[in-house]
């Protein structure tokens, strides 16, 4: 649909991608709920963090730090699963309902001339499809408070005479609801001094600094008044915060290092990290002149292309970014990640667990063949002028073709 809508030229209206992502959604989602099979995470991991909720326990201990964030997304699980929904419905509810947000987000971060044809290839994107529904994953969640940031961070005015006190509330707000998508997933964090970067003054970023910083903490020192823990037991849930364990061969070149078969080996770990943040600080450097929304899908992109680990929800973090101002062969880039990842979600796990081990070599393998792709589909011609928000993206660079 996302592909007939960009041969024809289509720009449907919010009610019809709002029709079509929701019920596609729900499609997906009745199918993912009655399938015997469930992402491992999802149903151990998750569903744990929600439980102990409900029995007044903290989620990171209670579940040994398979759930390492903030408490923010088990308090939802909790909500729902209050209500007496299955868990297989239950924990999906979150990230249906973000998922669902996002389509109007991305328009709103494409602009009113791009806004209909991004939020519907959003809408039908089958990683986003996948990556909410099937794996359950609270990626959508942290793109939705992600995006929202970026959206009033752009909106923000300058503050000039009696603006200033609106301009100082746009800025709180943008990193209030950044600091909203720390508390769901920890990776935003190498965004921020992107989303800083939008905010038109120093003072408007400070507070904006602080309102990010502000919520993650809030969440973290209320947690001993929601659930059976001690003061002293925030520094226990502290240490598993971010936590990253040094398991590799998932994804590019690790997974060529160890034949596709997962390893903790943390000397490839500690060299890839090293790699990680000196090529992101560099991709932040050379598209510090850009558009932010290309910045953001530079820095991205550049992530899935060296990182050392990889879990196939990290795709999803480029999507909305590219939909609402793609590039050349940004279309390319995201079929080929959804095969792949379709690979994984569809066709692996229909296998019992020697035959999921066996075929996960090659699918990992495989993933060397998306990564050219995702470097072409980075906005190279678009990293020195920042043209203004509704400046028309450069023909060369849009892969519409409705005249």
């Amino acid at each position: 649909m996302a592909v007939l809508a960009q041969w024809r030229g289509w720009r449907p209206s919010l009610r019809t991608s709002l029709a079509v992502g929701i019920g596609l959604r729900l499609i997906l989602l009745v199918l993912a709920a009655t399938a015997a099979w469930q992402p491992v995470d999802y149903n151990e991991g998750f569903r744990h963090a929600g439980r102990a909720i409900l029995h007044h326990q903290d989620p990171v201990l209670a579940t040994q730090g398979s759930w390492h964030f903030l408490p923010m997304i088990p308090y939802f699980y909790a909500l729902v699963l209050a209500t007496g929904l299955p868990w297989e419905v239950a924990g999906r509810v979150v990230t249906f309902v973000a998922d669902a947000v996002l389509i109007v987000l991305v328009g709103k971060l494409a602009g009113r001339k791009y806004q209909a044809q991004a939020r519907f290839q959003y809408a039908c994107n089958p990683i986003a499809l996948m990556i909410a529904i099937i794996h359950g994953q609270v990626e959508p969640v942290a793109l939705m408070f992600l995006v929202g940031a970026y959206v009033v961070a752009r909106a923000t005015p300058a503050p000039h005479g009696e603006a200033g006190n609106r301009a100082a509330m746009y800025a709180a707000w943008a990193g209030a609801l950044f600091g909203f998508a720390l508390s769901a997933k920890s990776w935003p964090i190498i965004l921020l001094p992107v989303l800083l970067a939008m905010l038109p003054s120093w003072r408007q970023r400070l507070y904006g600094l602080f309102a990010a910083g502000a919520v993650p903490v809030f969440f973290l020192v209320t947690l001993p008044l929601v659930v059976d823990s001690s003061w002293s037991g925030i520094l226990d849930v502290a240490r598993y915060l971010g936590e990253v364990r040094p398991i590799v061969g998932e994804w590019g070149w690790t997974a060529v290092m160890t034949g596709g078969d997962w390893q903790l080996a943390s000397a490839a770990a500690s060299i890839g990290q090293v790699i990680l943040y000196s090529t992101i600080a560099l991709v932040m450097w050379l598209w510090w002149r850009s558009d932010r929304i290309d910045q953001t899908s530079a820095i991205l992109l550049a992530f899935m292309i060296v990182t050392p680990r990889m879990g196939a929800q990290y795709l999803l973090w480029f999507i909305p970014f590219l939909c609402a101002r793609p590039t050349r062969w940004s279309r390319p880039a995201m079929t080929l990640a959804a095969i792949w990842a379709g690979l994984g979600y569809l066709y692996l796990t229909q296998f019992d667990d020697n035959g999921w081990w066996k075929n996960h070599e090659w699918w990992a393998i495989s993933s060397v063949a998306v990564i050219p792709f995702l470097v072409l589909a980075m906005p190279w011609a678009r990293r020195v002028s920042r043209p203004a928000k509704e400046t028309a993206i450069p023909e060369t660079e849009l892969v519409t073709t409705g005249s």
